[in-house]
């Protein structure tokens, strides 16, 4: 328990600070506790004693189980003591250290007097000891006692108890569910803290029965709470109610309550009342009005809580109905001077969403005052939102470009900088008038750029853009000097950017192979390597090229996608020996290796063994294929395609745990069944599972291959294999595990010779689309979009009806396709209100496939959604329009 820091001395300019307990010890400490073992007990010593313990114990300190032990016995003689402070203290440490079930009966009784004392104020903390350190056994000794203190006349004892049923519902929820009278009649206190620590735990009691929480609710809106906290939690339990009731905005209920509680006198009851209504799901125009209303008061409060929380809540309310805030923005415009850089930072962002094409040049001009006094954090902010507002207003580029330029050159960290090269980017793709503007901003930056992640990224950008502008040869002198001035790495990257411009601009090409001969001396390996080989693709230099290339191979090169993920051939290379025979990069496998998945075992344990179940090592992707292709029934399906993540197929705890991996072959689909037994006293034979594919018609069962013997603790596999046509077959199959179990005797370990047969019932196994889809990324998705040409392209507009972000809209539509998000496209910001998502994969272990996903969400949730697809084979394209379509 950290105490306030205390002021060295009292020189405002040379002020320090330090803590009371710097420099302490445990072992010191522990020292320090055998006071609790005087005779003569001195109070005050002791509680500084125990603050010490119960700063170590917050600062993380841990204690052995015999330390915790002593100190916990010799605690427990502190009871002797009667000082008020020393007994408070010795409450908390008690708690604190949470003594074992054996140790817990020795201050039980102690407790349980205090718990039946005169004085409240030990009534009350030993409620709530006793209920963070006993178990469900004794606490069914004591239920009496906790039950008449949720009704007791003394508010603090009251509230400890209903407190302490709020922790105690997360450990033993059939009990304190049996305190519902009690609790009811709590909700009606006239005192505050015990209205609301009533009405949290009946609502925690019942929130798993939607019925019940909105009887709740309908009674108390009556007019029975009191308490501004348990209006509040009201409100939210209001709002809960009316997201799950599904009506439409016009028949919404209880929207009058909501509005009823803007003209309480509590400042936080009104303000959670206009928040719950901003934040309901299709809100109307008409019911905004007095939540704005209410909000746009508080803008002017002397108090900054109230006005930080209403410009708040003006900011998201922004977002989706901009015109609702726009008769706020004369009292926002009066916050942007405002001491508070928060509130002012909010203000701004909100004015920047609400403002018009002509108030741009005036708000630029109150925010260069107001950068300089904010921190990077809320400087991103506003950053993001003059990007989206550039967006907006594109005929204003060059004045909120050159603003995040300037801010650009200002000091500033990694990420501040990072989000406004990412939104000249932004602005240079979506406004091609702002592509030489932006270009030049970016290359003045990278001559004063300290950070090399950046400077490389704006490298790579400006080689893709650079030779595309009218006057390419601007930029030539600003990416050399990155070659004369940078360390390594940016060198090497400003060599391939020259490289770049030689292959897309012809008149450049005998200066740029000029300047290349140059890097063929630079100390770095790297540079020179890049040199030497950019110098050999365009087929000049001093170095004799062996293979001329023509101009569209020499652009392949530069600029075409490595279609294999980067871990994936790193990975290979290191395995691969010197031999005579050269590197076969067709050889690295395709897929996006994932983080490994380990099969659910039984708790505590590890298995070992032949048995152990295959999980998707990140080293060795064909692991998978290496087992499978052992197995004779299935040497003959060919080349694996995908192997899917495994797939719980039982719940949590259960006697057997099952899951599936799903292994995709061209004419076949095989299922293989990963088992583990958690029982010491079973050993299964002949375990196999029994596939009902009557949903799956165009599945046929070919090959069972059971499992002889599961032992305790040592999972082992079970498969079945399906024919199917080709092309994309999906269907649903049920699972039921067969076994024959024996029992095992737990003192010699052997099984006896008679089984039983028996099942287990398992989740089913759905076969889908994605499953045939193999994640493969691109290094860059542009090169690949045209690479590929729209000749194949197929798009298409549909409506995914109302969602409740777009963020679950992109992951929605991603999971569906079973593709990989290129470029950190699968991230949509908070305040998006349309957002484009990049995918790339191989269909069938054939067809390269990119996506380009548009989404849209408008002011009532209703997303819409532009799906776009190149691919090798048009018959693709028309697959994955198919599997949206399904």
């Amino acid at each position: 328990m950290a105490q306030p820091l205390v002021k060295k001395d009292d020189d405002r300019d040379e002020e320090e600070e330090y803590s009371p307990f710097l420099g302490i010890e445990k072992g010191s400490v522990l020292q320090e506790a055998r006071v609790f073992n005087d005779p003569q007990l001195d109070a005050r010593r002791c509680s500084q004693v125990i603050t010490k313990l119960l700063y170590l114990i917050n600062q993380g300190e841990t204690f052995t189980k015999v330390e915790a032990t002593e100190v916990f016995f010799s605690v427990t003689k502190l009871f002797q003591s009667r000082d008020p402070g020393l007994r408070r203290m010795v409450y908390l440490i008690i708690k604190e250290l949470s003594p074992s079930a054996d140790e817990v009966i020795i201050v039980t009784s102690s407790l349980m007097k205090d718990m039946n004392s005169k004085t409240d104020m030990y009534r009350a903390n030993a409620i709530r000891v006793l209920s963070r350190i006993i178990d469900g056994t004794l606490l069914t000794q004591i239920e009496r006692y906790l039950k008449q203190a949720i009704v007791d006349k003394n508010s603090v004892v009251a509230s400890a108890a209903l407190v302490s049923g709020v922790h105690l519902l997360e450990t033993n929820p059939e009990i304190v569910k049996r305190w519902s009278n009690e609790v009811q009649e709590a909700v009606q206190s006239r005192a505050a803290l015990v209205q609301f620590h009533a009405l949290a735990l009946l609502h925690q009691i019942r929130q798993n029965d939607r019925l019940a929480v909105s009887k709740l609710v309908t009674s108390l809106t009556r007019g029975n709470v009191r308490s501004p906290l348990a209006q509040c939690l009201l409100i939210r339990y209001t709002s809960q109610v009316i997201r799950e009731s599904n009506t439409q905005s016009g028949e919404r209920p209880f929207y009058d309550f909501l509005e009823s509680c803007l003209r309480q006198k509590a400042e936080m009851v009104i303000f959670e009342a206009a928040r719950a209504i901003t934040e309901l799901y299709g809100v109307t125009s008409r019911e905004l009005t007095p939540a704005i209303t209410v909000l746009q008061l508080f803008l002017s409060s002397s108090k900054p809580v109230l006005r930080f929380a209403a410009v708040r809540t003006l900011n998201k309310v922004a977002m989706a109905h901009p015109l609702a805030v726009t008769n706020c923005n004369i009292d926002m415009e009066s916050l942007i001077s405002d001491q508070n850089r928060s509130i002012a930072t909010l203000a701004i962002t909100t004015l920047l969403k609400t403002g018009n094409e002509s108030s741009v040049d005036r708000l630029m001009k109150q925010i260069t005052n107001f950068m300089s006094d904010i921190s990077d954090e809320f400087k991103i902010v506003v950053v993001e939102a003059i990007r989206s507002l550039c967006l907006k207003f594109p005929l204003k580029y060059r004045s909120l470009m050159s603003f995040l330029s300037n801010i650009l050159r200002e000091e500033g960290g990694f990420e501040f900088k990072k989000a406004i090269v990412d939104s000249i980017v932004l602005l240079i793709r979506d406004i091609p008038d702002a592509k030489e503007n932006g270009l030049l901003h970016l290359c003045e930056f990278i001559e004063d750029c300290e950070f090399t992640y950046l400077s490389t990224q704006i490298l790579h950008f400006i080689g893709n853009e650079g030779p595309k502008t009218s006057d390419p040869s601007k930029y030539i002198r600003y990416i050399y000097n990155r070659v004369i001035l940078e360390n390594a790495t940016v060198r090497a990257a400003a060599v391939s950017t020259l490289a770049k411009f030689g292959a897309l601009v012809g008149s450049l090409k005998p200066r740029i192979l000029i300047l290349m001969r140059r890097c063929l001396y630079d100390i770095d390996d790297e540079v020179r390597d890049r040199a030497t080989l950019y110098l050999d693709t365009l087929g000049r230099g001093d170095l004799e090229a062996t293979n001329q290339q023509t101009d569209e191979d020499v652009k392949s090169f530069l600029f075409g996608s490595l279609s294999i993920p980067l871990n994936n051939l790193e990975s290979s290379l290191q395995k691969y020996e010197a031999s005579e025979e050269p590197f076969d990069i067709d050889s690295v496998s395709k897929e996006v290796k994932s983080q490994p998945l380990l099969e659910k075992k039984a708790a505590g344990k590890k298995p070992t063994g032949l048995g152990q179940p295959v999980s998707k090592p990140a080293s060795a992707d064909d692991a998978y294929e290496r087992l499978l292709s052992s197995i004779p029934e299935f040497s003959s399906f060919g080349k694996l395609l995908k192997s899917s993540a495994p797939m719980e197929l039982t719940e949590a705890e259960t006697e057997y745990s099952v899951n599936v991996v799903k292994h995709i072959y061209d004419g076949h689909i095989l299922l293989q069944y990963n088992c583990t037994n958690t029982i010491p006293e079973q050993l299964l034979e002949n375990v196999s599972v029994l596939v009902d594919a009557s949903e799956a018609e165009d599945f046929s069962e070919v090959a069972v291959r059971p499992l002889p013997s599961l032992p305790y603790d040592s999972p082992g596999q079970t498969f079945v294999a399906f024919a199917k046509p080709d092309g994309i077959s999906v269907g649903k199959f049920s699972n039921l595990l067969k076994f024959i179990v024996k029992e095992v005797d737990p003192t010699t370990g052997e099984a006896e010779e008679e089984g039983m047969e028996d099942e287990y019932q398992l989740e089913e196994v759905e076969i889908v689309a994605a499953d045939y889809m193999v994640k493969v990324g691109v290094s860059n998705f542009r090169n690949a979009w045209e690479g590929l040409g729209d000749e194949n392209e197929r798009v298409d507009e549909y409506g995914l009806g109302p969602r409740e972000s777009l963020a679950e809209a992109v992951v929605a539509v991603v999971n569906i396709l079973g593709m990989q998000p290129c470029e950190g496209t699968e991230t949509v910001p908070s305040s998006a209100r349309s957002h484009t998502c990049l995918l790339s994969g191989v269909f069938m272990g054939q067809a390269k496939v990119l996506v380009r996903l548009s989404f849209g969400i408008d002011s009532t949730k209703h997303v819409a959604m532009k799906l776009a697809v190149r691919s090798d084979d048009p018959d693709v394209s028309e697959a994955i329009h198919d599997i949206v379509n399904s």
